[in-house]
C-alpha cells in the first residue's frame, strides 16, 4: 500500500488518474495534511475540495490532521525567503507523510505536490529521501508534471475548488506584493 500525501483536489486529479492507468497494482490511501495553509478558510476549501474528488474517484482519503498551522510557523522562526521556506514546507509535510505511512504499515509513500510545476521538485525529491531514510517507508516519487495540463482541465471540468498560491501566508503575501503582514 502507498500512502499519498494530498495537498488539495486539483493537484491530486493527475495523480490518481496516473495511479489507475499506469499502476493499477498499487492499493493507495490518501492523507490530506497541510500545517502550512492559511488561513483557515483556505485550508477548508481545498479539504472540501479534495472530499468532493475523493467521492467522485472511489478514494479513501483520511481527513484527521486539523487545522493547525501554528506548529509550522513556530518552527519556520523569522521570515523564510524562496527555497529555504519551500524546504521547510517539504520537509515538514513529507516527514510527518513518512511517520503516517510508517504507522499505517504502507511499504511507501508519495505527495501530490509532485504534479505541480510550481514546486521545486529538486528540494522536493531531497526531502521525500530523507523522510524515507528517518522513518523507514520508501518515498515513490513520480514527476507528473507531464500531465499539468490534463490535470487542471480535469479539476475545472469537476468544478474543484482552484487556488491561487502555495498556502503558505508567505507566499500569499508575495501574490499580493506586500512586504509585511
Amino acid at each position: 500500500m502507498i500512502l499519498l500525501h494530498i495537498c488539495c483536489g486539483p493537484c491530486a486529479a493527475y495523480p490518481l488518474e496516473w495511479f489507475r492507468d499506469q499502476r493499477p497494482d498499487l492499493e493507495l490511501e490518501g492523507w490530506f495534511y497541510n500545517p502550512n495553509v492559511h488561513p483557515g478558510d483556505e485550508f477548508r476549501r481545498r479539504r472540501d475540495s479534495l472530499a468532493f474528488l475523493a467521492l467522485h474517484c472511489g478514494l479513501r482519503v483520511d481527513f484527521s490532521p486539523p487545522y493547525d498551522a501554528a506548529d509550522f510557523l513556530a518552527d519556520l522562526g523569522s521570515r523564510p525567503v524562496g527555497p529555504d521556506r519551500c524546504r521547510a514546507c517539504y520537509a515538514w509535510r513529507l516527514s510527518a507523510a513518512a511517520r503516517e505511512a510508517a504507522r499505517r504499515g504502507c511499504q511507501a509513500f508519495a505527495t501530490t505536490l509532485a504534479f505541480s510545476k510550481r514546486q521545486k521538485h529538486d528540494l522536493l525529491l531531497e526531502e521525500g529521501r530523507r523522510a524515507a531514510a528517518l522513518h523507514g517507508p520508501d518515498f515513490f516519487y513520480v514527476d507528473w508534471r507531464s500531465g499539468w495540463t490534463s490535470g487542471h482541465e480535469a479539476a475545472r471540468a469537476l468544478g474543484l475548488y482552484r487556488q491561487s498560491h502555495c498556502g503558505c501566508i508567505f507566499s500569499e503575501l508575495e501574490r499580493l506584493g506586500s512586504a509585511r503582514p
